[in-house]
């Protein structure tokens, strides 16, 4: 059989799993490791780099690393790290492969560790369900850049990864590729709240994140996060209930704290003697001048309030 009607039925079988939500995953869990890491430098550069303090990575470091050495199998193992960016917009994201950011912007607004714990959980948990690979996949089928079929063909991953380095940081527009829909955004809020829980957090603080970001959205200039993560409203809803359920022995129960004391002088206090950044070049970007592979997620139907 010629090579050319093999890709095409490849392709069509994809665009068809795609379409039907199916959660296609062109990228083994190796080459999301080797795509997040090619592309992590250059989106932290574009944030303003890591905050300059060594000790305020380390403590963001022992905050999600206390998560991640609970995981199970192969993502306990993956090359976990956590970065603190000088960034004065409110964000948090994660790149496949276990690469997590989180703006000082968003840990100022925070008062106590457990609530850095649910972000961090939240988007360890993106990682776990491997929800970056969904929207990577969907984008280049969508894009009619069959590099899959290629790869089930040749073997070979060169193509594959050097497309989807580029849907995840383009011409400065960021990580638009981590917009997520509401599904998506609800199973990580329930993985970060058993993440955080596994290690004597209280799971409460998860609500208080989105109250944060709900008073943060009421200004002239809502927070970059909601361009990767819908709002947090209803969201709300769904950690109450699991509160009342779940993890109601979490409440009033000391194995699960806050920790605020100690994020005051780990994380609060180091950030005010570190001076303001200035808005780098990618936030200054508005979602029209992203690039147009962002219509395909923008095209994706979610929830306007998540």
């Amino acid at each position: 059989m010629r090579m050319q009607p093999i890709l095409a039925i490849l392709a069509a079988a994809l665009l068809v799993a795609a379409q039907s939500g199916c959660g296609v995953k062109l990228l083994s869990l190796s080459e999301e490791v080797a795509l997040g890491s090619e592309a992590a430098p250059q989106l932290t550069q574009e944030y303003g780099g890591a905050v300059p303090d060594a000790r305020l990575g380390d403590s963001l470091t022992r905050v999600g690393r206390s998560m991640t050495d609970t995981l199970e199998g192969d993502f306990r193992d993956l090359p976990w790290e956590f970065t603190l960016l000088n960034s004065p917009v409110i964000n948090a994201f994660a790149l496949p492969g276990g690469k997590v950011f989180v703006s000082r912007a968003l840990i100022e607004r925070m008062t106590n560790e457990a609530q850095l714990a649910g972000v961090l959980g939240h988007e360890i948990g993106h990682v776990t369900a491997r929800h970056g690979n969904q929207k990577i996949s969907a984008s280049l089928i969508a894009q009619g850049v069959v590099i899959g079929a290629a790869v089930a063909v040749s073997g070979s991953d060169n193509d594959l990864l050097a497309a989807g380095v580029p849907l995840l940081v383009q011409a400065g527009s960021g990580s638009f590729l981590l917009k997520y829909g509401r599904d998506q955004e609800l199973e990580s809020d329930r993985l970060g709240m058993e993440y955080m829980t596994r290690v004597g957090y209280n799971p409460l603080a998860m609500r208080q994140v989105m109250e944060i970001l709900a008073e943060a959205s009421g200004g002239s200039s809502p927070p970059e996060f909601f361009s990767t993560h819908p709002h947090p409203e209803s969201r709300i809803e769904q950690i109450d209930s699991l509160i009342a359920s779940k993890y109601s022995n979490t409440q009033f129960n000391e194995q699960y704290q806050m920790y605020q004391s100690r994020f005051n002088d780990e994380f609060l206090q180091p950030l005010g003697r570190i001076p303001q950044p200035q808005a780098s070049r990618i936030n200054l970007l508005a979602p029209e001048t992203w690039c147009a592979t962002c219509a395909v997620m923008e095209a994706e139907p979610v929830a306007a309030a998540n």
